[in-house]
């Protein structure tokens, strides 16, 4: 075993791999731009080293650099965790040129897999069943000839980056750009293939474990058709739709895919499956740990980082097929940095307050701590929750109350909205596919905002109000809705949370530095609180003031229906049009690009660009106004 292991990422994933090696005795280093100086996974590591500036996200991605940090620390072999340096076969061969383990499979096995068009050819010529489709130059000529709907993606990597599902074909030339902007940003390659698209698929994976003397196993399954924008949400093990003569097949397929490749390491075998007949095609294979892992680990009892680990220093793997044995259920739920009140949009933030639910079958993987600023260079993920039971009904069940206990204040995440998924009946009864969240978001997600809110805001900030005096009290000072001449009138409250409102307290309230109760119609409300955010079940609100004098006052070309406006914080990365232009209502304007997602900005109507403040590579903040479109009169009314 190694004495010591840089660890190449960040965040949750870093937590987890230092987490292995602190219980295997190997010493760990942690890298880190000037962004993440104190971040979690730097100071759960043995050492650290600065690898670049802030903002640097490219600093992780640095040869160069991590190289050099190995160097200087001792270490023997490099973790990559399951980022982009995970499946880039120039940074494995990169360090075993210089004389470090890497620890994953080869850099022949990675490129060979990492290009989606030469994996579906070898596994395929293994016996593995794939999904019909083309691929560049013939690209568009095989989408028309497969025929609507098709699936485009990226060569180059995964996770649902730069995949776009047409289903008309009169659009595709405008999809197949955009989806090759997403696959440059996001792998620095743009080759793009097209598949034809299983209506209602479900997406099972199997786990596979190879050693480097040509012993392969697969660990079972998980299903991982609960996605968004084709990534994953929800992921679960085993899958309630296989039988364990399909379970068999699937393995036995897998394990061919990674022998056909030579495979060595941890890695994940995807497969598209029709719900009716069980039948299944390869996708491709992610020569990585996956995000999903923890799942397996608690079907199987087997700790995947540290099997890595063993495999990458040579050793064989003790057991065989027959030995692989499922016990129980588990369920794992991304927590991402999104807002569902505005359509899943990358959020940012500074975590408040922060609690993480464990024990108890419940395990969270997070790199959060209170304080850690949440920007829109990284992923979105923040942190996973799973859940584990002796049957799945009970594993549901744990994960929906330990999302319920999960709290994040600062940052708006989805963590609610999982809570509520899980509830679905559709969910609970098994029958899913991996349309089936986007036919019910509209269910799930509410821009509503609960009346108990409100009045938890609003006795907030009367506590607030309230004079700080051990002495004699100015009664005016008191927000006591005192009258010349007339009864107390109970005091009202400007706040803004979704739309302003003006609201007066009509139950009664506890408030305390971090927690805040109110009473209303004989139910009580619980609520935890930091800053101007409240929160319970998994939910946040930021409860701003209002006041509506300044905002009539303030009034302007810049905040009316003409403004176009960031929906989040990122980069404008594309602008089409220039002041002076004239546009048509609904035609793409610019594109604003965070967390690797891009983000199209269209004209509210037809006009003219009056303003344009913004250029390519401009970083905006959320609501910082990008253009403005003076809309064209209509015929016949003449302007005063």
């Amino acid at each position: 075993m190694f004495d010591t292991v840089l660890v190449a990422n960040r965040g949750e994933i870093a937590v987890r791999v230092i987490r292995t090696l602190r219980s295997l005795g190997v010493r760990s280093v942690a890298v880190f731009s000037d962004a993440d100086a104190d971040a979690r996974h730097v100071r759960e590591a043995d050492t650290a080293v600065r690898i670049g500036p802030a903002p640097a996200a490219e600093s992780y991605l640095s040869t160069e650099r991590l190289l050099q940090a190995a160097a200087r620390t001792g270490a023997q072999a490099v973790h990559p965790g399951y980022g982009f340096l995970a499946e880039n076969a120039a940074f494995a061969r990169a360090c075993e040129e210089a004389g470090l383990v890497f620890i994953g499979p080869s850099a022949d096995a990675i490129a060979l897999m990492g290009d989606k068009i030469r994996a579906k050819e070898t596994v395929k010529a293994a016996g593995v069943p794939v999904v019909p489709g083309g691929r560049d130059p013939e690209l568009a000529d095989s989408a028309r000839e497969l025929g609507a709907p098709v699936l485009l993606k990226p060569s180059a990597g995964g996770g649902g980056k730069g995949m776009r599902l047409v289903r008309d074909l009169t659009v595709l030339e405008e999809e197949i750009a955009a989806a090759r902007r997403e696959a440059r940003a996001s792998f620095g390659d743009d080759t793009l293939l097209v598949e034809r698209w299983v209506d209602r698929p479900r997406h099972i994976e199997i786990q596979v474990l190879a050693d480097g003397h040509g012993n392969v196993v697969h660990l079972g399954e998980r299903e991982c058709s609960l996605q968004r924008r084709h990534q994953k949400i929800i992921e679960e093990a085993p899958s309630v739709l296989l039988d364990e003569a399909t379970r068999a097949s699937m393995g036995e397929a897998a394990v061919q895919a990674a022998r056909s490749c030579g495979y060595r390491g941890a890695g994940t075998v995807e497969f598209i499956v029709s719900g009716g007949d069980r039948n299944y095609y390869f996708m491709e294979m992610n020569t990585r740990l996956q995000v999903e892992h923890p799942v397996t680990e608690l079907v199987t009892g087997l700790d995947l980082v540290e099997w890595q680990l063993r495999v990458a220093a040579g050793e064989r793997l003790p057991f065989a097929q027959s030995d692989i044995t499922l016990t129980g259920h588990a369920v794992e739920a991304r927590i991402c940095a999104e807002d569902p009140a505005r359509g899943f949009l990358p959020s940012g933030g500074t975590v408040l307050l922060l609690d993480e639910p464990q024990g108890d079958g419940v395990r969270t993987d997070s790199g959060l701590s209170e304080g850690t600023e949440v920007g829109s260079l990284y992923d979105p993920m923040l942190s996973k929750v799973i859940a584990y039971g002796p049957d799945r009904e009970t594993a549901l069940r744990r994960l929906r109350a330990a999302l319920a206990q999960t709290v994040t204040l600062g940052v708006p995440t989805n963590a609610g909205f999982l809570r509520r998924l899980l509830a679905h009946p559709a969910v609970v009864q098994g029958d899913l596919d991996t349309g089936l969240v986007e036919r019910v978001v509209d269910d799930l997600v509410s821009t509503d905002v609960p009346e108990e809110v409100y009045e938890a805001a609003a006795a907030v900030r009367a506590r607030a109000l309230e004079p700080r005096t051990d002495g004699w009290v100015d009664p005016f000072s008191v927000p006591s809705g005192w009258r010349l001449g007339g009864t107390p009138k109970p005091p009202a409250f400007h706040l803004r949370v979704q739309d302003p409102v003006t609201y007066t307290p009509r139950g009664t309230a506890t408030v305390t530095h971090d927690t805040v109760s109110v009473t209303l119609d004989g139910v009580r409300h619980a609520f935890r609180r930091a800053g101007d955010w409240i929160g319970r079940d998994g939910d946040a609100w930021q409860v701003r003031d209002h006041d509506p004098v300044a905002a009539s006052l303030g009034r302007s070309a810049h905040a009316g229906a003409d403004s176009l406006t960031a929906p989040m914080p990122g980069t404008v990365t594309v602008v089409k049009v220039a002041v002076g232009d004239e546009v048509a209502a609904g035609q793409s304007l610019l594109v604003v690009e965070a967390m690797k997602m891009e983000h199209v900005i269209s004209a509210p109507h037809a006009g003219t660009v009056a303003e344009l403040d913004v250029s390519a590579g401009t970083t905006v903040a959320m609501d910082q106004v990008l253009a403005v479109i003076a809309p064209h009169e209509e015929e016949g009314v003449v302007a005063e």
